[in-house]
């Protein structure tokens, strides 16, 4: 990299070079002249003295104020006093230099800034003391007397004050009596008249002297203390402003410090001269070099061997080491990995990037900039960054377990040690062959049939119900509204159980249909009813959902487009084809995606129901029934029958299913479209 003829400040804005050095080097560059020499050169030795003078000047002004400095006892201005004294003593100096070079001129800038603004804080502050002083002078010498008799007097006040209060609420009364106002214009003038009966009850009570005075004390003591903080606030941001828009020079062309700082985060920062930030960089240095990489060793697991146990999984250890463990503290070994990474890249690209900057003119961020911009700009990804960290050890760690036993043989035989085995269990599940895969397709294709029927029945439903309701003719809206929200009101369980009680052989459903159609239903032992009985329900249940939703939304369109289809021939139908059904599925459309994936996963309605039976070992094996959904299959497998591994490839097989639904459902909702 070369030297640029022009610098750069965080505004853009372009400045020629002052540092003659690099004038010369850049001149001597483009003529093909030798190197100029950095140590004799006599600009490099006039910003050596500078910085001499300066620091020799500093510790002299810094001596001179702490022999000096009873002037305020004071700690919350100690600082302002200070930095005002040392202003004083310096600013001769730096008017002097101010054109030696850019951190010289903005070193003249700072401290003019800062003998300009300081002592009108200090005044400020003064100002503000000296009338909390003299307001505490006043309450003091308020005599018993001097109170009683405003007392007296606001309750003289007080009092007429309530008469007129009661005659203007009794004259509100009569004219709504009258019918000279509405009921609601009556009640907006109540609440007007109790609301102005209240302040003026308050601005009474300021009459007393007392009162009133410890009220401007709490006023002052809350001024000066925040607005002490406010000018502060400004003082620095307009310093800041001053850095933004002086540029810096450095007599550099390479980013060396990113490079050699690169495997220890915090240290560029320092360096850079970004020191709290550097700090926070080094806490992140001791969890990369004390916890993330002798745990991905094996150091400090429970049983495992870190990343080396994830890849023998117990094999060949002690008879007590189970291989779960081993791949459990193998991910997590992996995942501290990660953090790991992403701290040194993001340490590395920080540093880098302040560095390159500096080397065009732009002044590294102090940590009052620093604060500024994770304030405003980072302020989203602090926040979310504990529940980030939450999420990756409860939910993608275990997400990440499931996958990898699917790559497992971990089944009855093989609990406490298994092994991988690739791909084989999704080639099981692909040829529906073995004992816990010769099942999976009949389930697959239930599931889809269960998923369309039972979500599609309740959305229908609920939008029907939701039509009827909102109707205009109908009567007694809060009657079939209670009657239809009753599905979504009552615990689901109860009804589940409820309805399995009825529907099983001697139940009242079952033996009330038998009587009066002359039939044999037996629901719970017959595939088909079965199925539909548990479609029935659950299109009862989701139902309430649907119609809440619809609902919302149809007492919210415009009545204004109804009658202006109306104005221009529109049937009834043709209202509710072209107005009614566009608006409501613009607005529910991702939640009735949301019903799809949820009925695919319903676990609860298909288990508590029937436990998945009716059972038929022909076609199912010994590990599902023939309503088990895959959901319920998988609860089978694992739970009750210890096949984790195809367990977890069945799992796996579901989620890609959801995602792929979930992601073109809603990239195609006009919702999601249009926002």
């Amino acid at each position: 990299m070369k030297y640029e003829k022009y610098l750069i400040d965080e505004l853009g804005e372009k400045h020629p070079r002052k540092n003659q050095y690099i004038i010369d080097l850049i001149r001597a560059e483009e003529e093909g002249k030798a190197k100029v020499s950095s140590k004799d050169h006599p600009y490099n030795k006039a910003i050596e003295k500078y910085k001499k003078d300066k620091k020799d000047l500093l510790a002299k002004a810094q001596k001179s104020y702490k022999e000096n400095s009873s002037k305020t006892d004071d700690r919350k201005l100690k600082d302002l006093y200070k930095r005002k004294f040392m202003a004083e003593a310096m600013i001769a100096f730096y008017e002097e230099n101010k054109d030696l070079s850019y951190d010289s001129e903005l070193d003249y800038k700072k401290a003019r800034l800062e003998l300009e603004e300081i002592p009108k804080i200090i005044d400020k502050n003064t100002r503000l003391k000296r009338a909390y002083l003299g307001a505490e002078e006043k309450l003091g010498a308020l005599s018993k007397e001097e109170i009683e008799v405003s007392r007296k007097l606001i309750d003289e006040d007080k009092k007429i004050l309530k008469e007129k209060h009661e005659a203007n609420l009794s004259s509100l009364k009569e004219s709504y009596r009258n019918k000279t106002i509405s009921k609601k214009a009556y009640k907006s003038e109540k609440e007007q008249e109790k609301q102005r009966f209240k302040d003026q009850n308050k601005s009474i009570d300021y009459q007393n002297p007392e009162t009133s005075l410890k009220e401007e004390l709490e006023s002052i003591k809350y001024r000066i203390d925040k607005d002490l903080k406010t000018d502060k606030k400004i003082l620095e941001g307009d310093l800041a402003e001053l850095r933004r828009r002086t540029p810096v020079e450095v007599a550099k062309t390479s980013a060396f410090r990113s490079i050699i700082s690169a495997p220890i985060p915090g240290l560029g920062q320092i360096l850079n001269g970004q020191l709290k930030k550097g700090a926070l960089f080094l806490l992140a240095s001791l969890f990369i070099y004390l916890i993330a990489i002798p745990y991905a060793l094996g150091f400090g697991n429970y049983q495992g061997q870190g990343l080396a146990g994830l890849v023998s999984l117990a094999q060949g250890g002690k008879r007590l080491d189970r291989s779960i463990l081993f791949m459990i503290e193998g991910i997590l070994a992996l995942v501290f990995v990660v953090l790991a990474a992403f701290i040194l890249i993001m340490s590395f690209r920080d540093v880098r990037k302040v560095e390159k900057r500096e080397m065009a003119g732009i002044r590294p961020n102090n940590f009052f900039e620093t604060k500024k911009f994770v304030s405003s700009e980072g302020f989203p990804y602090l926040i979310t960054a504990p529940a980030l960290l939450v999420i990756i050890f409860i939910v993608i760690v275990p997400i990440l377990t499931a996958i990898l036993i699917s790559f497992t043989n971990m089944d009855p035989q093989n609990q406490n040690k298994f092994n991988w085995i690739g791909l084989s269990n999704y080639i099981t599940i692909a040829r529906g062959k073995g004992i816990a895969g010769q099942a999976f397709w009949h389930i697959f294709g239930w599931t889809i049939v269960w998923t369309l029927g039972a979500s599609t029945l309740a959305i229908l439903l609920g939008f029907v119900f939701a039509l009827m309701v909102n109707n205009e003719r109908v009567k007694g809206k809060k009657f079939f509204r209670t009657v239809y929200l009753l599905p979504w009101a009552i615990p689901a369980f109860i009804t589940i159980m409820f309805f399995s009680i009825m529907t099983s052989r001697g139940g009242i459903i079952t033996e009330t249909v038998n009587s009066l159609f002359g039939v044999g239903l037996d629901i719970k032992n017959n595939t088909m009813q079965t199925r539909l009985a548990l479609i029935l329900l659950q299109g009862w249940l989701g139902h309430s959902y649907i119609f809440l939703l619809t609902t919302g939304v149809l007492q919210a369109i415009p009545k204004d487009l109804y009658e202006a289809a109306s104005i221009d021939g529109a049937t009834g139908i043709q209202r509710t084809f072209k107005i009614t059904i566009p608006l409501v599925l613009f607005q529910i459309a991702p939640m009735l995606i949301n019903q799809y994936t949820f009925n695919f996963n319903n676990f609860s309605i298909i288990y508590l129901y029937n436990q998945g039976g009716p059972f038929n070992p022909k076609v199912y094996g010994n590990l599902a029934g023939s309503s088990d959904i895959l959901i319920s299959y998988i609860y089978k497998l694992t739970m009750e029958n210890q096949y984790q591994a195809i367990g977890a490839a069945i799992t796996v097989f579901i989620s890609i299913i959801l995602i792929v639904i979930s992601y073109f459902g809603y990239k195609n909702s006009s919702a999601f479209k249009e926002y």
